[in-house]
């Protein structure tokens, strides 16, 4: 009778205790921008981050694509709030509008926006990042390694946020190499030109037939093709967000990291840790929240004196004595 009550209480507090860690995981939606998944780039570094949580916080996650142009992004956060998801992603500037509104809307409901600035709501918090300085470094390493003076840059939607990569690059290059002449092309006005590799092929191939040896693309999805003419040209490509050094060896000088997955991870640790506040959570340098990817697909690339060069302005930057520009 003994065992038998014994075993009856053992089954009572396994089934308790696994209801109990049911009820309290917390439970996490993120809405992708424009490219969605498997862009390479922006989009994939926000999956890492949510995948990352899963694995090691043990949240529940889940990850949803918009429409064509976007034109349902308020209505899939609005049914992740719905659902009862405890933090809500939007991952872009995009979403900015409709995050408010649904954010308003479940004032109980935790909100985070990549890249976005909505100040007010103590249930959102804005996650955004230097990315001139991250430019810099970059820009740095192709100012001192091109061998015709002439580097490039195109960039994805003509707007202020994608000015910072151009600003902060640009800054880089003549900083090592006042000489250098950078080139700039933007592929369009909308968001819709994050997801262009065409477009991003045809202006990278102008700029090298220029005489540029060596373009930066910060384009989302629309790098791949910037990195396509880097390989068919046999010139080299700089990537962004995400580490792209892996798409084509030996072409991909190096990637400027915008490392959303850390920022969507602390996001995450610290809902499950109850330390979640809104406001603007800034990611530079200094934070690690921005940075530059060296791996076995550039090590031979890129000389040690480059790297020793790029280390000390790194430093430079975090304690204040470059000052890098963010805005035209």
């Amino acid at each position: 009778m003994k065992k038998f009550l014994v075993g009856i209480l053992v089954l009572t507090l396994f089934f308790c205790f696994n209801s109990f860690s049911y009820a309290a995981k917390v439970r996490v939606g993120i809405v992708y921008d424009v490219g969605g998944r498997g862009d390479k780039s922006f989009n994939d570094a926000a999956y890492r981050g949510l995948q990352e949580a899963i694995k090691r916080l043990g949240v529940e996650g889940k990850d949803v694509e918009p429409g064509e142009g976007g034109a349902n992004r308020e209505e899939l956060l609005r049914l992740l709030a719905e659902q009862g998801y405890d933090l809500v992603i939007g991952v872009g500037f995009l979403f900015t509008d409709a995050l408010t509104k649904v954010a308003k809307e479940f004032p109980n409901t935790k909100f985070a926006i990549v890249d976005g600035v909505i100040e007010g709501l103590p249930n959102v918090r804005s996650l955004v990042f230097q990315e001139h300085e991250g430019s810099f470094l970059v820009g740095a390493i192709a100012g001192l390694m091109t061998k015709t003076n002439k580097v490039g840059f195109v960039g994805g939607m003509d707007m202020a946020l994608i000015h910072k990569f151009e600003v902060g690059y640009r800054a880089g290059v003549k900083y090592v190499n006042p000489k250098a002449e950078v080139l700039v092309n933007y592929i369009g006005v909308t968001g819709e030109a994050f997801k262009d590799p065409v477009k991003g092929k045809e202006l990278a191939m102008a700029q090298f037939k220029q005489g540029a040896d060596i373009v930066y693309h910060a384009s989302g999805a629309s790098g791949e093709g910037v990195i396509e003419a880097a390989k068919e040209m046999k010139k080299f490509a700089i990537g962004v967000d995400s580490n792209q050094n892996w798409i084509a060896p030996g072409y991909v000088l190096t990637s400027m990291l915008k490392k959303v997955d850390v920022a969507i991870y602390k996001t995450i640790e610290d809902l499950v840790k109850g330390k979640f506040t809104g406001g603007i959570k800034v990611y530079g340098l200094k934070e690690d929240g921005v940075g530059v990817a060296y791996d076995k697909y550039n090590a031979k690339l890129i000389p040690e004196s480059v790297r020793k060069k790029v280390a000390q302005l790194r430093l430079d930057i975090i304690t204040g004595k470059i000052v890098v520009p963010s805005t035209k």
